[in-house]
């Protein structure tokens, strides 16, 4: 199987020093890149000795480091959120990082774009599975595909259906996203979500009651924000113009 995996959240997580290396608690980062990629490489090969024992790798795909995402166009608090400081060798370990696994990269996309657009043109090609996603953003289970979520206290493969793809999807339409700073139906969370679907069995049906929960919550406003959200939530397919490889 073809393993397209999103570096991102691991370069991150990679520039931060163990809590027992911590001088204070503000010696919060790694201040030198080749600790920091020796962290990273070696916290990869656990996830992947994980995923090992349960599918075989023939090929892997790192995608990092995308720039000018076109969501921020959209709403400028999309992902205002993040205030916290940035580490200083985060650039430097993306750019090291896509240097030694020659990653793949969007201009003008995020890098769960990239990613979601290598999925579905692998998909396309060579079927459902054929491919697996590895990342830790649930944003990627909007699609029916295999996903890897290595996140430690979860660490497991699954399956998502085409069922399991459009509920999550029409669920994060009413939750939002806390993470991206995408707040839509303030006070409906998962629980209602779970209910309101309960009995749809049409995408039709997802749409109707979603965009009917917006027209209570927004008024003459809803089709703007039901679009707006649209927009931020999808993940394209499509943006092979704005993939750098």
């Amino acid at each position: 199987m073809k393993l397209i995996f999103d570096a991102d959240s691991l370069i991150y997580a990679s520039c931060f020093k163990r809590k027992q290396d911590r001088l204070d608690k503000e010696d919060l980062f790694e201040t030198d890149v080749d600790v920091a990629f020796k962290k990273f490489n070696t916290t990869l090969q656990g996830y992947l000795d994980f995923l090992r024992e349960q599918v075989t790798i023939d090929e892997m795909v790192f995608c990092n480091g995308s720039k000018n995402n076109f969501r921020n166009q959209i709403t400028p608090t999309y992902k205002a959120n993040r205030t916290s400081k940035r580490p200083d060798i985060l650039g430097a370990l993306h750019n090291l990082v896509k240097f030694s696994y020659d990653s793949i990269w969007g201009d003008g996309v995020e890098t769960d774009d990239v990613v979601a657009t290598l999925w579905a043109e692998e998909v396309l090609n060579n079927g459902v599975d054929s491919v697996i996603i590895m990342s830790i953003d649930k944003d990627y289970k909007q699609f029916p595909c295999w996903f890897y979520d290595y996140n430690y206290k979860k660490r497991e493969l699954v399956k998502i259906s085409e069922e399991e793809a459009l509920n999550n999807f029409y669920s994060q339409m009413i939750v939002g996203d806390t993470a991206d700073n995408i707040k839509v139906c303030k006070g409906y969370g998962k629980a209602y979500a779970l209910k309101l679907f309960k009995d749809s069995k049409s995408e039709f049906s997802l749409i109707s009651q979603t965009y009917r929960l917006y027209k209570q919550v927004y008024g003459d406003e809803a089709r703007a924000m039901f679009e707006q959200s649209k927009s931020l939530l999808t993940l394209k397919t499509d943006c092979y113009d704005q993939i750098i490889r």
